[in-house]
């Protein structure tokens, strides 16, 4: 097929409690409109497996499995936030070991689609947990499904993988699991680390030992807008990819960076992500014979954003043109839930929100810093055969 949705019921399952921002309600209600929209059909849909032990081992600690499922079966327990575990981000919760092996189970299956030919590009809607750590859960992810299904693509396929991750948070945890990998890198849109969660992320991060060079961070400015991000994200992924030459792209498409978004400070609008995740299926189909493994991430804004921003996301991967009409229907059983009126059609008009009154100059610290990057990069890319 040409596109695979990796879903079922259980990946819902991971909701640590009622007042957390990472619902899984939003998975559901984006399920709800692409379904309404006629933009899937039964037999692209693939259940996903729960990732064993071994998997998981393939990226994380066994102490920081074992401390998982104890604090899925005990609750809270001594020594238990030395692995990030019952804190804010990562309350302790009952079956959250089966819940995120769950997830990381559907990225597996999205990247086992792809490697095998069976699909062209695959999504796991409830996928991109970026921020866990070898040995920490972190940032509302107990563990890592992106690190898990990178290190199982270049353990059965000898894949060289290009992760590029346009959530507003930083990709941390996959960065840090391959910093001195050569053979996956990463490539990172973001919220500068100086205004936002996790604090990292910095043009200076560039791997270490044979990874220098493999670990690519683009900051951006508090307040950036569809414009600057995109010219940012244009400069670069198309001339790393085409310079890495990866056998396969994996993208997480976070949507927090929409200007309605509780947790962040940028400034985007949902047509934003329809227009980066087309870019990135050009440059696979260009660089790797179009294989590429998608996930979702960051969004928490349930009801006005994720389920559009989402519905692009995944009308892209299919290469279509989604209609822009939210149904009346969905749009009354949304409003009855969240008691607010909520947007009408999947894009944002132009005049949706007022423009920021720092754009000149958030302009320019982003073009600041996208020639800092170029610099840092630029004697890597040569290396790899492509100069400026």
């Amino acid at each position: 097929m040409q596109t695979a949705f990796v879903w079922d019921d259980a990946l819902a399952s991971y909701r640590f409690n009622a007042t957390h921002p990472m619902n899984p309600r939003r998975l559901q209600l984006t399920l709800e409109l692409i379904r309404r929209l006629g933009l899937l059909d039964d037999d692209q849909v693939v259940a996903p497996r729960r990732a064993t032990d071994n998997q998981l081992l393939l990226a994380h600690a066994p102490e920081l499995i074992e401390a998982v499922k104890r604090a899925s079966a005990e609750g809270p327990f001594p020594g238990a936030a030395r692995f990030g575990l019952g804190t804010d981000d990562v309350p302790i919760a009952e079956g959250m070991h089966d819940a995120a092996a769950h997830i990381v189970g559907g990225t597996l299956t999205a990247a086992d689609l792809v490697m095998s030919g069976r699909a062209k590009r695959a999504f796991n809607i409830a996928g991109g947990l970026h921020h866990g750590r070898r040995n920490e859960s972190a940032g509302f992810c107990v563990y890592n499904d992106l690190a898990v299904a990178i290190r199982w693509m270049q353990q059965q396929h000898s894949a060289r993988v290009l992760y590029i991750d346009y959530d507003a948070h930083h990709g941390d945890g996959v960065q840090w699991i391959f910093y001195d990998d050569p053979d996956v890198l990463t490539l990172s849109f973001h919220e500068s680390g100086a205004f936002l969660f996790p604090g990292t992320g910095f043009v200076e991060e560039l791997g270490e030992g044979d990874g220098h060079g493999y670990s690519v961070n683009m900051p951006l400015d508090a307040h950036t807008e569809d414009e600057s991000f995109e010219a940012a994200f244009r400069s670069l992924v198309p001339d790393v990819a085409r310079a890495f030459q990866p056998d396969v792209i994996v993208l997480q498409c976070g949507c927090d960076a929409h200007v309605l978004d509780p947790l962040t400070h940028l400034r985007c609008t949902t047509g934003l992500f329809e227009r980066l995740t087309s870019l990135v299926c050009d440059v696979a189909d260009e660089c790797c014979e179009g294989r590429l493994v998608a996930t979702g991430g960051g969004g928490y804004n349930i009801y006005k954003v994720v389920p559009r921003a989402w519905t692009l996301v995944w009308a892209a991967l299919n290469g279509v043109d989604a209609p822009d009409e939210i149904p009346d229907d969905y749009l009354r059983m949304l409003r009855l839930e969240c008691g607010e009126l909520v947007p009408s059609t999947l894009r944002d008009p132009p005049d949706a929100f007022l423009p920021s009154e720092r754009r000149a100059a958030t302009i320019e610290t982003n073009n600041r810093t996208l020639a800092a990057v170029r610099r840092a990069i630029m004697p890597h890319l040569t290396g790899w055969g492509l100069g400026f």
